[in-house]
């Protein structure tokens, strides 16, 4: 698993119970692979937002942030976080409406038990990660080749049919 180079990300994970601290550490490394993975996101930056971890394409400007996070008012929980300003969880209820909990249009709701789906969500991840690519390819003259969001899309297809 990568280190948290960032002191007070470091703290706030250091903080949470053990047993949903490597739930968010899973999270967390999915976000740092699937993000090495894709084409055009590039180096993620991890930092404190609204007190939780979240992950930035800080250089690139290819996405949208994501957060991870637990409260103490429903301790079996953890979640994913959106900028509930785009269409992200609208897209992923779409497409895997039987994968996920879906809470309003900015997160993904997972039980202490559940076994994540890890295609499904590498998709979200991957879809966040490069949110912006589209307007930067139509735009602003990027040089971006990588998947479009309808490719995401077509790719989430297959992985709601078990293909992948």
């Amino acid at each position: 698993m990568k280190p948290i180079k960032n002191a007070n990300v470091a703290k706030i994970f250091d903080g949470y119970p053990p047993r949903v601290r490597r739930k968010l550490l899973v999270l967390r490394q999915l976000i740092l692979d699937t993000a090495a993975g894709t084409a055009g996101v590039g180096e993620i930056e991890e930092i404190l937002k609204w007190g939780e971890p979240a992950y930035l394409t800080t250089k690139s400007k290819s996405g949208s942030t994501i957060r991870v996070g637990w409260k103490k008012s429903n301790p079996s929980q953890y979640a994913m976080y959106f900028n509930c300003q785009t269409s992200l969880i609208e897209t992923f209820r779409t497409l895997f409406p039987d994968d996920f909990r879906f809470v309003g249009n900015r997160s993904i709701v997972f039980e202490e038990g559940d076994v994540l789906p890890v295609g499904a969500l590498e998709f979200c991840i991957a879809a966040a990660l490069t949110y912006h690519l589209d307007k930067m390819k139509k735009g602003h003259g990027s040089s971006w080749t990588g998947n479009s969001v309808v490719e995401y899309e077509r790719q989430a297809s297959s992985i709601s049919k078990g293909k992948r």
